[in-house]
């Protein structure tokens, strides 16, 4: 807290200094843009001073300054799908004033209320970088009825899953762990419900959702593929509202409004799933089948003074997950009553303080827990094994915008880290011995700076320096192996044991961030951008789609951080009226110390995680393309992707290579995906949308031989992910009926009737072999959706 407070006292220190521009005839009107809806703020909103030749735009958080020398002005603002706004100001001494706009009933494009400028993706320096309105997310079909945040992310170029159901997802060739994700900028570490099927993300309380998958802004650190910035919108200060929604698979219910108006206002959104009475309804392999969430998401915002405001988000979450005594028989796999438990609990308190035109600080404390259980009440081999992470963090950064030409950024982070990896205790009459791994503890620290500057009116430049650092600290046993031998448990000559908060590893170092805009045309740019980034933790596991349970670790004195370099570059083009956008992106990404599992792999209660895991480095790289239409009765986008990713795992020691040593693709390697998402919206109140995907099998390892040991038959592996699964594709349909919102009413509902996998295409999750005596092997083919799904959902509002 100690730096919370130095903090403090150094920007009130520099109020007086900032709060006055230099000329003292000039003064300034400043403040936030929000919807008259929902108080969210509205990125991008144009700002014209009428009849004065000097333009503004509010920036990501809504806010804005306007400078002018002293007197009586009229301020126009206009946003894509609003309302244009006139306000008239007398600038006599520093002004904050929020400003409202209300959306256009009338625009039927599809991205009706959307937080970026129709331009954006020309203007915009930062290249990689997406952002969806969760307005948009509703008009994709939903599975299930399920309005899905991380599934609208895989219509995205470059954003790819290993499989249908898969949790996580992977972007620009990373493995899913090295996608940082936030929900209100608390760390998610599995974002999935019900096994990968469904995000965590309560639809009736996101703001927004933006993807960086190339141009990772200084600010951003920890994980070496992307990072998901999922918001949370602002609680309504002037008036209290009901919300909700009943669907085949959860139900939700929400509130929000004012405890004290325009100073304290309060948000709380539940959705919950009560499906099991659908297993009763299902083959009867199927009906003890257990599969439920639910998720709680709540946020206070208090804003005592037109400079502080502070908010509270607090966020829950539990899976059960069950699958029925003999839904696998026949299939030799014994899972019989294996029960999957998981909760992750978030807290974030963040103080904004506006300290004058130029200055900006923003402190948050965060706290975030994640939970996974795996369970089995057989009595002969009964056991329980839990494993956590704990995250706990204080960050603060400091905004200083100068003039029109640079805007500057600084930051301090530090986090404490707790792993738990496995803790297995056997039941009361069970055969399974305990095990008790050793805790992984750890601080990450981080520094960085950032400028964003405007050269001229063509050029642009977004630079930034990161510096990060981990430090390992006890209590601790750390092994040392022969220096001529591989590193496993007979190689081991010596080990030291550290006391509780004693640093014995540190590792680390810096991360340049690069962005140029370069404007050659009306509505024209080309981009291009280079990013260094540092992953510190990552999940480890030997399976295509970690599971809930799968282990968490920490760099160390063996596991070097994982470092990603990309290359991007990119062309951006609109036509004049900005109905049509499309864009073309190349990238090259070059990974350091890769992580892979040795063959043969048992990493989930391994003592020392070292001995299992092999590292080296990792190759991705690929063409990304995009071609939206954003205006008429007919809106969409179609997006396609070639990527590549390959591993390289060599080692001097034949037990520690991969494919003796060869470059080989990694499990989420997908070379071709392209998607297609096409709406229609004949009036304000109806609409129907159809998405179609498509996308190369993923690599699969298969059998080479077999061989008959002691009367059994055993397979005989040669080399990893030489084969693929078939191709996947699918078609989506949904129908939406709103009412008319050209009449004005307090209590709105829509229904949302939609169709996934229209044509029951039996897409492949993976393939699997049953050797047997008589034949070579038996080939069977597992799909998650072998058939079409329809559903229904009533959403309400009052």
């Amino acid at each position: 807290m100690r730096l919370l407070y130095v903090l403090s006292v150094l920007a009130c220190l520099f109020t007086e200094a900032v709060a006055q521009p230099k000329n003292a005839t000039a003064y300034s009107a400043t403040g936030y843009v929000r919807d008259a809806k929902t108080g969210k703020p509205i990125q991008g909103v144009n700002i014209v001073v009428i009849n004065v030749s000097k333009g503004y735009v509010t920036a990501k958080d809504g806010f804005y300054v306007v400078t002018m020398p002293a007197g009586n002005y009229v301020l126009k603002f206009t946003h894509v799908g609003y309302r244009p706004r006139y306000d008239t100001i007398s600038l006599q001494k520093l002004l904050f004033r929020e400003v409202f706009m209300e959306d256009d009933a009338k625009d039927l494009e599809e991205v009706v209320v959307t937080s970026e400028t129709p331009d954006r993706n020309v203007r915009k320096v930062e290249i990689g970088v997406s952002q969806l309105s969760i307005r948009s997310i509703r008009r994709i079909p939903p599975l299930m009825g399920e309005v899905d945040v991380v599934r609208s992310l895989l219509l995205l170029p470059g954003v790819t899953t290993v499989g249908e159901g898969a949790p996580g997802f992977n972007v620009r060739g990373g493995s899913a762990d090295q996608n940082l994700v936030l929900f209100d900028d608390a760390p998610v570490f599995n974002s999935s419900h019900l096994m990968g099927f469904f995000s965590v993300f309560n639809p009736d309380v996101v703001r927004d959702v933006t993807l960086n998958r190339g141009g990772v802004a200084a600010g951003y650190g920890g994980r070496a593929s992307s990072v998901l910035d999922v918001k949370i919108k602002e609680p309504d200060a002037e008036k209290w509202s009901l919300n909700g929604g009943i669907g085949l698979i959860s139900n939700r219910l929400g509130v929000e409004g004012p405890i004290i108006k325009k100073k304290l206002s309060f948000l709380a959104a539940a959705r919950a799933s009560f499906n099991d009475f659908l297993f009763k309804l299902a083959p009867a392999n199927l009906r003890g089948t257990k599969a439920n969430f639910y998720d709680l998401t709540t946020k206070i915002k208090f804003q005592p003074s037109e400079q502080h405001t502070i908010t509270l988000t607090g966020y829950v979450s539990t899976d059960v997950f069950k699958l029925a005594s003999d839904s696998l028989s026949g299939q030799e796999i014994n899972a019989s009553s294996t029960q999957f438990d998981y909760q992750t609990t978030n807290g974030v308190l963040r103080w904004n303080y506006f300290i004058g035109r130029q200055l900006n600080l923003a402190t948050s404390v965060i706290l975030s827990r994640y939970r996974a259980n795996l369970s089995s009440p057989d009595s002969a081999n009964a056991f329980d094994l839990r494993s956590g992470i704990w995250h706990r963090q204080i960050k603060t950064d400091l905004t200083y915008t100068p003039g029109d030409n640079h805007q500057w950024q600084a930051g301090l982070s530090a986090i404490d880290y707790l792993v738990q990896p496995n803790t297995r205790t056997p039941g009361p009459f069970s055969n399974v011995l305990p095990v008790d791994l050793a805790r992984e503890q750890a601080y990450e620290l981080a520094a960085y700076v950032q400028d964003e500057w405007k050269v001229n009116t063509a050029v642009s430049v977004l630079v930034g320096l990161r510096y990060s650092a981990l430090l390992n600290r006890g209590p601790a046993t750390v092994r040392t192996y022969l220096e001529n031998g591989p590193r496993e448990d007979e190689t081991v000559s010596s080990a030291q044991t550290y006391e509780a908060g004693t640093v014995y590893h540190r590792s680390g170092g810096l991360e340049p961030r690069l962005s140029l805009r370069w404007s050659v045309g009306e509505g024209r740019s080309i981009k291009a951008g280079y990013s260094r980034l540092r992953q510190y933790i990552q999940q480890v596991t030997n399976t295509t789609a970690a599971l809930p349970t799968s282990r968490w670790h920490l760099s160390d004195v063996y596991t070097k951080p994982q470092i990603a370099d990309q290359w991007s570059l990119g062309y951006f083009r609109n036509t004049a009226d900005n109905a049509i956008e499309a864009s073309g992106e190349i990238y090259y990404k070059r990974i350091a110390n890769a992580i892979d599992y040795r063959d043969g792999a048992e990493l989930q209660l391994a003592e020392a995680v070292e001995t299992q895991i092999v590292q080296g480095r990792g190759e991705a790289y690929g063409f990304e393309a995009l071609l939206r239409k954003n205006k008429g009765r007919w809106t969409g986008f179609t997006a396609y992707t070639y990527a590549r990713t390959f591993l390289t795992i060599d080692s001097p020691f034949p037990v520690e290579r991969v494919n003796s040593g060869r470059a080989y693709p990694a499990n989420y390697d997908k070379p071709h995906t392209l998607n297609a998402l096409a709406t229609y919206r004949p009036t304000a109140w109806f609409s129907l949308s159809l998405n179609f995907t498509y996308s190369t099998g993923r690599p699969i390892t298969q059998p080479y031989a077999r061989a008959r040991i002691n009367g059994v038959y055993v397979p005989i592996y040669v080399d990893r992910n030489q084969q693929r699964i078939p191709d996947y594709h699918r078609l989506d349909f949904s129908m939406t009926f709103e009412q008319n919102p050209l009449k004005k009413k307090r209590n709105q509902s829509s229904w949302v009737f939609s169709i996934y996998n229209v044509y029951a295409r039996k897409n492949a999750y993976s393939i699997f072999y049953r050797l047997n005596p008589r034949s070579f092997s038996d080939a069977y083919k597992l799909s998650i959706f072998a058939t079409a799904f329809p559903s229904l959902t009533y959403n309400f509002r009052f």
